[in-house]
């Protein structure tokens, strides 16, 4: 049905206040006058471009990390034999942020136009995008007429990757670089021989080759090169205590980005990589691979991960995943160090994966505690309650990692934006010196 527009409105109201501003009015005048315009209005509508022959297309990336942005467009058509103007709204998701999600433009006859927009999402998850809805003028824009069309896609929002571009800059460097990160090719490191070359001083003397050194009357050493076809386990917690935020940001989303850069890297050096995800229940299983798509089946599988606001089953978890995945391997347990969770959770869970596996627990600290603890303002009662609760749990914080420790794992608790880097990091010395 037609909807009068505010042009509308407005004759109607000027032909009232005629009407009483005439001295000869009377009552058939204005019911003439009134019965006019409503025909040009009637008239006007069933003349115009009906709003169903103006169809809309939608295109997007079918996904997007959370953090970047996206392009959005609309390919609108008017199918009519006459020029038409048009509001083209999209019923797009707020947390989408789209910098417009409506058009309003003039279409000739059998035109058409493209119309963007950029996407910019604050959350992660699975967007359904159904109906459009296209608002049409008649000629005399005394009415609109509006009609709504599904056009149906889907946009996966996946976990934020902020690490991902200082870890490419970083796995380019040729040889020994800042923070002890190596790349795939040491000398004298690694466990699979990669070539003969000359001695050089500061070389391992159990590297020489002695053989060729006889053949060649020349000092001649083994280099070898970081084993491949490895295996890496992600086990990331989604439970009550991954809830919390660490500068704004939960706990969860950090281990995401610390997994997905572990998982870049050793994607890259040509290990196989599988993952976890588990709460009181296991939520997500990856199977181990090497493949260049490993990263996107990961990301996949954790995007629409929230976290259960329940204590996680360490020890089953544990165990599921001891069976599933059977070589040896390096488990990468990406949690909080709370002291509750720890002693009565993960440290007797340990012991199912340390006794044949190499284990790494990995989590994000607080900056602010720890200014907390080591600030000087406890000038009121307040700050030095605050002070003393901060000290406590640093101090806590770090018995938990000696015990973790004491059971057999390696233990990483770092900043936020440094909790990739350093468990890169750690990967990168275990591949380095043949421990894994």
């Amino acid at each position: 049905m037609p909807v009068p527009s505010s042009r509308f409105a407005l004759l109607v109201a000027l032909s009232g206040l005629g009407f009483f501003a005439w001295s000869g009015r009377s009552w058939t005048a204005l019911i003439l006058v009134q019965m006019v315009l409503l025909t040009i209005f009637v008239i006007d509508a069933l003349t115009s471009v009906s709003p169903s022959n103006v169809r809309v297309f939608r295109e997007h990336p079918p996904s997007i990390s959370l953090g970047e942005t996206a392009p959005i467009s609309w390919a609108i058509e008017n199918h009519a034999t006459a020029a038409v103007r048009a509001t083209v709204t999209d019923a797009l998701w707020p947390s989408l942020r789209p910098t417009r999600r409506s058009v309003k433009l003039r279409l000739a006859a059998r035109g058409s136009h493209v119309a963007t927009a950029e996407l910019w999402p604050s959350r992660r998850g699975r967007f359904p995008l159904d109906t459009i809805t296209v608002c049409v003028e008649t000629r005399l824009r005394l009415s609109s007429r509006r009609r709504t069309h599904r056009v149906s896609t889907v946009l996966r929002v996946l976990p934020a990757f902020p690490s991902r571009d200082e870890l490419q800059r970083r796995m380019r460097q040729p040889r020994v670089v800042d923070v002890g990160l190596r790349t795939l090719r040491l000398k004298g490191s690694g466990t699979d021989f990669d070539q003969l070359r000359d001695y050089q001083p500061g070389d391992d003397p159990r590297r020489m080759d002695w053989p060729a050194t006889a053949r060649l009357q020349k000092p001649i050493a083994r280099q070898y090169r970081a084993e491949r076809n490895q295996s890496v386990v992600l086990l990331v917690d989604n439970g009550r205590i991954m809830a919390s935020s660490v500068a704004d940001v939960p706990r969860v989303e950090h281990a995401m980005d610390a997994a997905l850069g572990l998982t870049q890297v050793a994607i890259g050096l040509g290990d196989k990589v599988g993952m976890v995800t588990f709460d009181r229940q296991i939520r997500t299983v990856v199977p181990s691979h090497a493949s260049r798509s490993q990263q996107a089946r990961i990301s996949e599988a954790m995007y629409l991960l929230e976290p259960n606001l329940n204590e996680s089953a360490y020890q089953a978890a544990f165990v599921y995943a001891a069976a599933r995945f059977r070589r040896r391997s390096l488990y990468v347990v990406l949690t909080d160090l709370a002291e509750s969770v720890v002693e009565e959770s993960i440290l007797p869970a340990l012991t199912t994966l340390s006794r044949r596996h190499l284990v790494v627990v990995a989590a994000v600290s607080d900056p602010l505690l720890n200014t907390w603890a080591l600030g000087d303002n406890a000038n009121s009662a307040s700050n030095a309650f605050r002070q003393a609760a901060a000290i406590s749990m640093v101090q806590q914080r770090r018995r938990n990692m000696v015990r973790l420790r004491a059971g057999g794992a390696i233990v990483i608790d770092a900043p936020p934006g440094e909790l990739a880097h350093r468990l890169v990091d750690t990967y990168l010395e275990l591949k380095a010196s043949g421990r894994l």
